[in-house]
């Protein structure tokens, strides 16, 4: 369902993408699908904007900011993401 929930929101090819967990409940190997089709949208300049608890993820990501009480509390720029 999540495939497809992912499917209908990029059909029409929007500026930014808001994915909130969007690994959530999937087995590895559907993650990383998902994870780089976002990477390639990322590529071709749009802009995504990930919500997640999964370090393994967030570490991919080429910025990411940390929230605690609705407060930023970390703010981290990485030069390109690693797959």
């Amino acid at each position: 369902m999540q495939r497809v929930a992912l499917a209908r929101a990029l059909v029409h090819c929007p500026a930014f993408i808001l994915a909130d967990e969007p690994t959530g409940n999937l087995d590895s190997a559907s993650s990383k699908a998902i994870m780089d089709l976002l990477f390639s949208f990322h590529d071709e300049g749009r802009t995504i904007i990930v919500i997640t608890h999964n370090e393994e993820i967030s570490a991919l990501l080429p910025r990411e900011l940390r929230l605690l009480d609705g407060q930023v509390v970390a703010d981290t720029t990485r030069r390109v993401h690693a797959q």
